[in-house]
């Protein structure tokens, strides 16, 4: 058997793909911060509280936690798959109920699943979204793991036309229109690669194949526009193609093969579905790293908040929450103290 990390051509190999941990089967204080910036250019700026962090590093719990210390907050999301209606697990946003009655903006409020939301787009609605909570005196918080969609609202310029400012060297700028306090939640790779693996297992025992059986149009399997560029449309729209959702229902549900499956080619089917998941979840949070370390070499004053530790306890099972507190938590209370002072 080859490497777990061999070159991308075993992509469609059953046996692993070489983002995923070897443990990874289909269903099988630390805060850095870079030097502090002249507060006498932003004087005039509103300020702006910046969550930034690969997909699955707790973006969405620590933004709930600081609104309990700061209970003037209001999130606003920078998520390009969760702007739209519908697949609420598949693109994992975070669930009413934990919401604490913090009010959210731009989250799930795209009715068109085939319209494309471009970075002046989200410049512009996120911007006034911004204006409207700063004139109310409550506090903006920027939340979300699209980076493309970050930079566009916040640089002081943007040119349109251009496609991926990531994608041409010394085109990202440091020149912002907000004054901003960035919190980057960081999570080892060995850690957090597990850990994305294992999501995507709860989410399908959550119900995400169910959402994803529904969502599925033989019409349109071909199409990757707006939600259909979501992780997990793709890969289980060619399981679909094969085992289409309506012949397979059991009481009104579309249950995953089960172990000693009669069809051991529908189940091998549903298999390479999932590590396709997985496998595309972590590529995606190896891009959104990239992205992050990018913006902070062009001189964006990212502070690093090392979450590491309490994620191997969730990878456990064990308690978790007084690890977050102290190495996530505090630290980011602290710098936003700062800031606000």
């Amino acid at each position: 058997m080859k490497p777990i990390f061999s070159s991308f051509h075993s992509l469609h190999s059953p046996l692993f793909h070489p983002l995923l941990p070897p443990n990874c089967r289909p269903r099988w204080a630390r805060m850095e911060s870079s030097p502090p910036h002249d507060s006498r250019s932003n004087q005039n700026k509103t300020k702006l509280i910046v969550i930034m962090g690969a997909t699955g590093t707790g973006k969405s719990r620590l933004s709930i936690d600081l609104s309990t210390h700061f209970p003037h907050s209001e999130i606003i999301n920078s998520d390009k798959m969760q702007r739209y209606k519908g697949l609420d697990i598949t693109t994992n946003k975070i669930p009413l109920h934990e919401r604490k009655g913090v009010p959210h903006h731009l989250l799930g409020d795209v009715e068109s699943i085939d319209a494309d939301v471009s970075p002046s787009q989200f410049r512009s609605e996120a911007g006034l979204t911004i204006a409207n909570i700063a004139s109310t005196g409550n506090l903006p918080l920027l939340v979300g793991g699209s980076n493309s969609f970050i930079h566009a609202l916040l640089v002081e310029t943007l040119d349109p036309r251009g496609d991926d400012v990531f994608a041409a060297p010394h085109s990202v700028s440091h020149l912002l229109r907000y004054d901003c306090c960035f919190l980057w939640v960081d999570v080892a790779w060995s850690v957090l690669s597990d850990y994305l693996c294992e999501r995507v297992d709860d989410m399908l025992d959550s119900g995400m194949l169910e959402e994803l059986a529904q969502f599925y149009d033989p019409t349109k399997d071909d199409s990757r526009v707006g939600l259909r560029k979501a992780i997990g449309v793709p890969e289980f729209d060619k399981y679909f193609k094969k085992y289409p959702p309506w012949e397979s229902k059991e009481n009104g549900t579309v249950p995953p093969p089960k172990e000693g499956c009669n069809n051991q080619a529908r189940r091998a089917a549903y298999e390479e579905a999932v590590r396709e998941i997985k496998y595309n979840t972590c590529r995606l949070a190896k891009r959104q790293i990239w992205k992050i370390k990018q913006l902070r070499q062009s001189g964006w004053e990212l502070n690093r908040l090392d979450g590491t530790a309490s994620f191997e306890e969730i990878m456990k099972k064990k308690e978790w929450r007084s690890i977050w507190e102290k190495e996530v938590l505090e630290p980011s209370v602290k710098a936003v103290n700062r800031f606000l002072e």
